[in-house]
């Protein structure tokens, strides 16, 4: 039996959750986006999309892993978040309605990629941890993570807020002798690169995952199908729509996000 923390899908398991959501531009969220011109109709509107596809692909990704695998799953994952973080990290600012069309892109690659890692990674930890180790410290891996998550947010809400003021980065320079000039339309985009470069640390993360082999007697025509997926797929969307509580509390989920959402996007006018 290997120790906990010596089995490397432990580790990568925390350094990927670490990375994928360690996001600088978090303290500057809605900020950031009306900083590139949207206004909050557009803004309550990217997010509406990006929780319904959220909702609408969480399901079809649970029966994607059991297709493709969960570190191919997650591979994707990490890749999806690269391009989402790319598009807006390099877009210039020209025509608004184009700035709305990348943005759109942007939430529903971001919704995409919250559901292929959801559950995926969990999965593969504990499935490795089932595997070489001790089942019983899971919880321990779990408290480690959360140690190491609330580290990489404190960080990143800090760093992530102090880059995208030109005022507090010019002092910062100034005390290194450093006479440099920084405008809000240069430091909007810092913490997006910081993120975008934590998106390639969370992609090499995941392409050092190996998927635990849970049974290699299993035949080609044992392995799930990727008609039968689709079809489990239907019927969890099927049983949804039809079982009112559970409709009730996705559609409950949904409203309540977006009024929070709202709330924040007006009070950040405060916080600016």
């Amino acid at each position: 039996m290997i120790p906990t923390f010596s089995i490397p899908n432990i580790r990568l398991f925390i350094a990927f959750k670490v990375f994928f959501n360690s996001r600088f531009y978090y303290p500057v969220f809605t900020i950031l986006f009306l900083d590139f011109g949207l206004t909050v109709a557009q803004f309550s509107i990217l997010n509406a999309v990006w929780a319904a596809t959220i909702v609408l692909a969480e399901v079809p990704s649970g029966a994607l892993a059991d297709i493709i695998g969960r570190k191919r799953l997650l591979v994707f994952a990490t890749s999806i978040m690269i391009i989402e973080i790319g598009i807006i990290s390099f877009i210039p600012k020209t025509n608004p309605s184009f700035i709305f069309f990348v943005f759109l892109i942007n939430r529903i690659l971001s919704g995409l990629a919250e559901a292929a890692a959801s559950g995926a990674d969990e999965a593969i930890a504990y499935d490795s941890l089932a595997q070489k180790g001790d089942v019983r410290q899971w919880g321990r891996v779990l408290e480690i993570l959360m140690r190491f998550q609330s580290i990489g947010f404190i960080i990143a809400m800090s760093v992530g807020a102090a880059v995208y003021d030109p005022n507090l980065l010019e002092k910062i320079c100034g005390v290194f002798g450093f006479a440099i000039a920084f405008s809000q339309e240069t430091t909007m985009r810092f913490p997006l690169y910081l993120t975008f470069i934590l998106a390639i640390c969370a992609f090499i993360t995941t392409l050092r995952m190996e998927d635990p082999v849970k049974d290699t007697h299993l035949s080609d025509t044992e392995k799930p199908q990727v008609l039968q997926a689709l079809r489990l797929t239907l019927k969890a969307g099927l049983w949804i729509i039809k079982t009112p509580f559970a409709f009730s509390i996705i559609l409950f989920g949904m409203l309540f996000d977006g009024i929070i959402r709202i709330v924040i996007t007006l009070s950040s006018q405060y916080y600016r």
